[in-house]
């Protein structure tokens, strides 16, 4: 008979709960981790109101970290008893979509997401790593369980976000909305040299944590008009380079408004709703403005992976103020409604499992 574990699920859209499921088995090539601790994503949220569709009991959750239960009998380099953390993208690094560089689109769109989406997900007791080799990587001594668990979404999508965006060393960039996802552009906005960071947000403690990750100016959208802002400070001009992270039409349609000619929009934002999104034709140059607006799905992998756990064994980033509240795995599913209400301030949950 298997062994049980209980996971946190979505059983269809708009329920969730905890049931029991059977630890999974890895294949050749994959691992099962014990989960020691995770994050809850708003994009979780978005899963659970439909945003890609029905889904039966899926066990949810993306952002975890863990210690190797089993090994696949192909799997080299790694042991059980490691503690490692793996990104919520998962790429096969194999089919031609990987092969021609696009691995979080493995397969075929999105499909390099597979945590709650294509497969159960990471919220459970343990769960399932395909391509361990590729996907999983050690976490060093020095760096927490917390530390690393913001490598495998949060920084990656943030920084992701501001390398799309092509910010000129010295240049100017606005970033809207300052989430955990938004911070973390901004931390990477600044690690990569941008003259000037314009943050747009207007819950003061966004703004302050904003500030604390390299915010030159941040920029309250119910005080003033953003764009008009941006511009004001940019004497006219706009800024070199935007980036998007709350998936709402009215900042896609901003980061489009205040990006100069010739400039950069980089989409992180999740726009979980709608059938589509709107270009404003006039400040688009009605199609002429040279204007690139660059999308892009957190980039997984253990190679990018070593690279995120360096900057923050080197003290180049402290992710941790982003952890405002902390619940034992019991206490999953309040954690999961505080984020869809965003209550008591809460940026990002820390979910432990011992």
């Amino acid at each position: 008979m298997a062994q049980m574990m209980k996971a946190f699920v979505m059983h269809e859209i708009g329920k969730i709960g905890i049931m029991e499921k059977p630890i999974p088995e890895p294949g050749p090539n994959d691992a099962i981790l014990k989960t020691t601790g995770a994050l809850v994503c708003t994009s979780d949220v978005h899963t659970v109101h439909g945003a890609v569709g029905p889904r039966e009991n899926m066990t949810l959750g993306h952002e975890a970290v863990g210690i190797i239960h089993k090994l696949g009998s192909a799997v080299q380099g790694l042991k059980e008893g490691d503690r490692v953390v793996v990104n919520a993208i998962t790429p096969c690094y194999k089919c031609v979509n990987c092969q021609r560089g696009f691995t979080s689109q493995c397969t075929n769109m999105l499909g390099g997401w597979k945590f709650a989406n294509i497969k159960d997900g990471s919220m459970a007791e343990y769960f399932h790593v395909n391509d361990a080799e590729a996907n999983l990587i050690l976490i060093p001594e020095e760096i927490s369980d917390e530390e690393a668990l913001y490598t495998v979404d949060m920084i990656s999508t943030g920084f992701m976000g501001a390398e799309h965006a092509c910010i000129p060393l010295g240049g100017t960039v606005a970033i809207f909305g300052q989430g955990p996802v938004g911070l973390m552009a901004t931390a990477g906005a600044r690690l990569l040299g941008a003259g000037l960071i314009i943050t747009v947000e207007t819950n003061p403690k966004r703004q302050e944590l904003s500030r604390k990750f390299g915010a030159d100016v941040v920029v309250d959208f119910k005080a003033v008009d953003a764009v008009q802002e941006i511009f004001n400070l940019t004497g006219g001009v706009g800024v070199d380079s935007a980036i998007e992270c709350l998936g709402s039409q009215i900042t896609f349609e901003n980061c489009i408004k205040a990006t100069r000619p010739g400039g950069t929009i980089s989409n992180v934002g999740y726009h979980g709703e709608g059938e589509y999104l709107m270009i404003p034709r006039a400040e688009w140059g009605v199609g002429m403005s040279d204007k690139t607006i660059r999308t892009g799905l957190c980039p997984g992998g253990r190679e990018r992976m070593e690279r995120l756990l360096r900057l923050i064994e080197t003290g180049r980033i402290d992710p941790r103020p982003l952890t405002t509240h902390t619940f034992k795995f019991a206490e999953i599913e309040k954690a999961f409604n505080m984020m869809a209400t965003k209550e008591d301030g809460i940026i990002k949950p820390m979910i432990l499992f011992d």
